[in-house]
């Protein structure tokens, strides 16, 4: 965080159609919508500490630094902090929203401890993956 008490990174994605990206980022993930410019295509969404901008291609000023071509998220995935996934994957199944990846349990190795997260993955209407998790803590590392 800044001194200001805001992110000091929010990732800004380019999206194909802002208000089917909202329906998803806002309806089926629970994200808000904290202000949006909708002349410019543009809405900045929080959840919890999570932040993230979207800006519809095409309208106002888009700083593209080559082609687009679907999937857009190619080579990134944004994990997301949840205390709870059942809500979100709740959503999504009623939706009939495919997942990436389904739920699991994995320890990741920082150091000489693992931390812990229940997780699945999903992937947005324009292909940017998420990977929504719920922190299970840390325990010294299994031999």
């Amino acid at each position: 965080m800044t001194t200001g008490g805001e992110p000091a990174l929010v990732p800004e994605l380019s999206v194909t159609d802002l208000a089917t990206s909202l329906r998803f980022w806002c309806g089926l993930c629970g994200f808000t919508v904290e202000y949006e410019r909708p002349a410019e295509g543009f809405a900045y969404l929080s959840l919890g500490g999570a932040h993230v901008m979207l800006d519809q291609r095409g309208i106002g000023r888009d700083w593209v630094t080559g082609p687009l071509e679907p999937p857009l998220g190619r080579g990134i995935n944004l994990q997301l902090a949840v205390a709870d996934l059942r809500p979100i994957r709740n959503a999504l199944a009623s939706a009939r929203y495919r997942l990436f990846q389904p739920t699991e349990t994995t320890w990741y190795r920082i150091g000489a401890e693992e931390a812990g997260v229940e997780q699945f993955l999903v992937t947005d209407p324009d292909g940017y993956l998420l990977r929504f998790q719920r922190s299970l803590g840390r325990r010294a590392v299994r031999r």
